[in-house]
């Protein structure tokens, strides 16, 4: 298709970078192995499954504009199966056995805590494209996705101005792993500098895969009866369609105690009964209703590729234009080599489908927009609220750290 067969000008036009480099093994070979690490299976199955199709639709489109340095690029996908013990597993047979030059996976903070040893003690590239917590800075790793000051902290500040409610209660609600335990962490910090009590904060966890909310959902509706209250959910996977059933089971809406949602997106509410949802909220860098011919283009592709009911998100906009980042770096390095391909990314410009963004300089995380969404009665956003320009990216958090006193980054070169 035409879209498709623009895309090797994208290494160039869009990213904005040609260079050159030193000596690789792998420019004597005739295609290129790129791992993909996503679970196709289990409760993450929800979400990841369409990042995997987002790294094949760029894939498809850089080899038919010729690949990369003149190489077709073939992809190795495996299935971890939300099993977090064996994202390592899958890793290390990605990078060991079948050599991948680069990986694209992993959603949750756990998976990727489980796989983060495996690639910095062979100095080996995770691209990452999921908003998360913060609080790390692996050279083994791009983040590609929102840290908390691109995507927490907006989105509390949005819930207590006069145009999110000016809430005064937050009921912060999770699923009990590293990103929404650490993410909360950042959200009471930031709360409580704003003044906030601490018994306006609720915070708690269930497990993955947690079915039954009527329960807290209760707790919720009566924590709400101020009028001021919202919702904080850190809840993933598909455990939000049991939640948001429940939320409108039990009588509650978006004008009762709003949800602010940091892992619902499009992708998750094809699964969901939307019409009850309409006026609940979410935080991201990207929206499918983002209006730009560019936009439209990707949307179209990804429709083309994989069916018409299929929509995109945030994390698959940032799966998708992480392989471009890839691949932009290999050609400006002349080099698949990951020391000379990390070099090459920081600073590096590009246009990705929701528009401009740009690879940090120096901390492995992207500098991106920031936009508020409200659910449409069809499955889509419609953002109420956007930063001003591009936000630059902290790998840690002032709130956590006043001091700036910040950690060291891990891995790199060996």
């Amino acid at each position: 298709m035409k879209y498709q067969s623009k895309c090797l000008a994208l290494l160039c036009a869009l990213f904005l970078v040609i260079g050159c480099g030193g000596e690789d093994p792998a420019l004597e070979e005739e295609t290129i192995k790129i791992g993909i690490l996503h679970s196709l299976s289990g409760t993450m199955a929800i979400s990841e499954v369409s990042l995997r199709d987002a790294v094949e639709l760029a894939v498809e489109e850089i080899n038919a504009a010729g690949g990369v340095l003149g190489k077709q690029i073939e992809t190795v996908a495996v299935d971890p199966a939300s099993d977090w013990d064996l994202f390592a597993e899958k890793a290390k047979d990605l990078i060991l056995t079948e050599e991948v030059a680069v990986t694209f996976g992993c959603w949750t903070s756990v998976s990727r805590k489980s796989v983060l040893p495996v690639f910095e003690d062979n100095n080996a590239l995770l691209f990452y494209p999921v908003q998360y917590e913060g609080e790390e800075q692996s050279l083994n790793v791009f983040y590609t996705a929102a840290t908390p000051n691109q995507q927490l902290i907006p989105a509390a500040a949005y819930m207590r101005s006069e145009d999110g409610g000016s809430c005064k209660k937050f009921y912060l609600l999770g699923t009990d792993y590293v990103f929404p335990r650490t993410a909360n962490k950042v959200l009471k910090a930031y709360l409580k500098s704003e003044g906030v009590p601490d018994e306006n904060i609720i915070e708690e966890y269930t497990p993955f895969h947690h079915q039954n909310y009527q329960t807290i959902v209760g707790n919720i509706k009566e924590f709400a009866t101020s009028g001021d209250a919202c919702v904080l959910s850190t809840i993933n996977g598909d455990s939000n369609v049991p939640f948001y059933k429940e939320f409108a089971n039990q009588g509650l809406s978006s004008t009762d105690c709003p949800i602010m949602a940091f892992s619902v997106a499009e992708d998750e509410l094809r699964a969901m009964d939307v019409p009850p949802l309409v006026g609940h909220l979410a935080a991201w860098n990207y929206y499918q209703s983002i209006d730009t011919p560019a936009n439209n283009k990707f949307v179209q592709a990804f429709k083309d590729k994989f069916g018409e009911d299929r929509v995109t998100d945030d994390p698959i906009e940032a799966a998708y234009f992480g392989v471009y980042v890839w691949a932009a770096a290999v050609e400006k390095a002349n080099s698949f080599a990951v020391d000379d391909v990390r070099d090459a990314v920081y600073g590096l410009e590009f246009d990705a489908p929701g528009g401009k963004k740009q690879m940090h300089a120096s901390n492995q995380h992207t500098l991106k927009p920031v936009y508020i969404g409200e659910i449409r009665a069809d499955g889509q956003f419609d953002i109420v609220n956007a930063s001003a320009g591009l936000v630059s990216p902290d790998s840690y958090s002032a709130f956590l750290w006043p001091d700036g006193d910040f950690p060291a980054p891990t891995g790199g070169p060996k």
